[in-house]
């Protein structure tokens, strides 16, 4: 019984205090990959919360690949629905909006994304849309 009291605590500790978005002054930073749109490459953004629906933030992508629009590098404003999805607060799915320049062209892109918490600070990503990307989320 014990053991079990004990593996209960630690999951709580450890799972029970995720959240993914907390609204004004909230920081995330994301890492991954680029898997679609201009190409595939390493992706990384950073989002800063405004109020508790709008985040503003910036990022960049590098694709692999030795095209015109290599790098991407953006601004980007995303609107987060948790609270009013009323979703899990381990969940925050967010539509936005990226503007910047890709190489030497004007880049602007919309997405569709989701990021999930496992623990307090670390999580996992995806955004779908003109480009898209998964990988992984700090919570400062």
């Amino acid at each position: 019984m014990k053991k079990i009291f004990a593996l209960a605590a630690i999951n709580f500790g450890v799972f029970g205090f995720s959240q993914a978005w907390t609204g004004a002054g909230d920081q995330k930073a994301q890492a991954g990959i680029n898997a679609w749109g201009l190409g595939t490459g390493i992706a990384a953004s950073y989002d800063y919360g405004l109020n508790s629906l709008i985040s503003v933030g910036g990022g960049a992508t590098v694709y692999f690949n030795e095209d015109e629009d290599n790098p991407f590098i953006f601004g980007r404003i995303g609107f987060h629905l948790q609270e009013t999805l009323a979703l899990p607060t381990e969940l925050d799915i967010y539509p936005g909006a990226n503007v910047g320049v890709a190489g030497r062209n004007f880049g602007l892109g919309v997405y569709i994304g989701a990021r999930y918490f496992f623990t307090e600070n670390w999580g996992a990503f995806v955004e779908a849309g003109n480009n898209g990307s998964f990988g992984v989320s700090y919570s400062f």
